[in-house]
């Protein structure tokens, strides 16, 4: 085969690494086919716990449909009891907390020293990963929330023999004290030189920067460390930010940014808020409405209805010695995981697989009448070609615990839609379930056409395929 011809189809293949959609910028492609992600992930210490069975966990994730998990990295813990979790994966038993720097004695590190085990272990979880197609996000920092984690911490001047400076909290995520900085500046550039191989990675600079004085400019500094130590290097990769919990206008998005994370984004007005953002917008921390699956099917499928990319339930089903996902989650904890959860939320993503979705954007004039009290609707089409309608009996309640609340009750439906000309395939799909019926094919004039829906508990989908 001619050069230039060689040339050209390395033109035109598809990346396999995951990066923006190049036909549509609020999706990802990844492999060389766009995706949506979609997970219900344990609660982030795979990596920083030494007790934890990542391969197990992995695979587990890989055969019940999830694409997407998320870590921190090391330079946090929590305790036994914190935010009311029991067997939370971020509070490592003594003697199996992992940290990027070598351990010198029980609860010190020595930060000139990078720890063998550390990296030999984050491989490892990186390669299992890849073979399972599953993109790993990984969370350089997070918020420390309070004096008892910031202490626990490496970077501490208690929890290390480098005398870093002895600042409090909120103080340790910004760029007040430079010597503190340049560790952090070191950690990065070092996982960034360790990861790039890597096609299955997707960073993102903190975790909840919003709570104990993360500055903005050294989130601006972290996201540019990325991406200065990747310019020497062959691959690019995303990096995403964590903006708000629930909603929030982001109103100077940092360039070196292309991914914008929110918690507990339900309803899911951040997307609509975001509308002109070039980049994914991601639901990427649930919880705290309760322990009913219902309640996180209804906000993932609510969420990339309304135009998002990027879905991860926090899943407490995940524990040391049930990294398959079995541990049965009492009601006292605040969200909830499941086997059950975790297939309707597989039916999510492989409905979207079945649409050519990257074509697709929000359609609020489709749905003209019929949505029931209560009751909301979200369509994401194609004119002309495709249409898909998402109806649930979900929403939030002041003053009420949970503050998340579905109707349950069997339901009814004649809904109206704003239908083109043309010849329709109609299908109606079960989230709960994941069952299909009462597809037929239809001829509509125009204008204005009723559907009636099966009976359906919670919430159900609506598809048009134009034929």
């Amino acid at each position: 085969m001619k050069t230039w011809l060689l040339l050209a189809l390395a033109c035109v293949a598809p990346a396999q690494t995951l990066r923006l959609h190049p036909e549509n910028l609020r999706y990802y492609e990844f492999q060389g086919r766009p995706v949506v992600l979609v997970s219900s992930a344990e609660h982030y210490g795979a990596l920083l716990n030494r007790d934890f069975d990542y391969g197990k966990y992995l695979d587990t994730l890989a055969a019940e449909g999830m694409n997407l998990t998320r870590i921190f990295t090391g330079a946090y813990k929590e305790f036994p009891g914190d935010f009311g979790i029991i067997g939370n994966t971020l509070a490592p038993a003594e003697g199996s907390y992992l940290t990027p720097w070598k351990e010198t004695g029980p609860g010190k590190w020595d930060l000139n020293e990078w720890n063998p085990e550390y990296f030999e272990r984050l491989h490892g979880l990186m390669d299992r990963a890849a073979k399972h197609g599953i993109v790993v996000e990984v969370t350089l920092f997070t918020a420390y929330y309070n004096q008892q984690r910031w202490e626990a911490s490496p970077l501490h001047p208690s929890s290390n023999v480098n005398a870093t400076p002895a600042v409090p909290y909120t103080e340790s995520l910004t760029l007040k004290h430079a010597s503190l900085v340049e560790r952090q500046t070191a950690l990065v550039r070092k996982l960034v030189s360790e990861l790039n191989r890597y096609d299955n990675l997707l960073w993102e600079i903190c975790n909840e920067p919003y709570f104990a004085g993360v500055a903005m400019d050294w989130q601006w500094h972290i996201a540019r460390t990325v991406a200065e130590a990747e310019r020497t290097l062959p691959k690019r990769h995303l990096v995403a930010q964590n903006i708000a919990n629930h909603q929030g206008v982001v109103r100077d998005p940092d360039p070196n940014v292309n991914v914008f994370h929110f918690h507990y984004a339900r309803p899911p007005v951040a997307v609509k808020q975001n509308a002109e953002l070039r980049g994914v917008i991601g639901f990427d921390e649930s919880g705290f409405d309760g322990t009913n699956e219902a309640i996180y099917r209804i906000q993932g499928w609510d969420f990339l209805f309304a135009g998002g990319g990027h879905y991860n339930n926090l899943d407490y089903s995940f524990t040391v010695g049930h990294e398959d996902g079995t541990f049965a989650v009492p009601a006292s904890l605040p969200g909830f995981g499941s086997a059950a959860l975790r297939r309707q939320l597989r039916t999510l993503r492989e409905l979207f697989e079945g649409m050519n979705f990257v074509r697709m954007e929000p359609k609020e004039d489709f749905v003209a009448a019929g949505v029931p009290e209560g009751a909301s609707a979200r369509t994401l089409g194609e004119d002309g070609r495709q249409y898909a309608v998402y109806l649930h009996h979900g929403r939030l309640m002041s003053g009420h615990l949970p503050q998340f609340v579905v109707d349950r009750r069997r339901k009814l439906m004649q809904l109206e839609v704003r239908l083109p000309k043309g010849r329709w395939s109609v299908e109606w799909i079960h989230p709960r379930t994941g069952k299909r019926e009462h597809a037929e094919q239809i001829e509509h004039g125009g204008g204005v056409r009723r559907v009636s829906s099966p009976a359906y508990q919670e919430d159900v989908a609506l598809m048009f395929t134009a034929l």
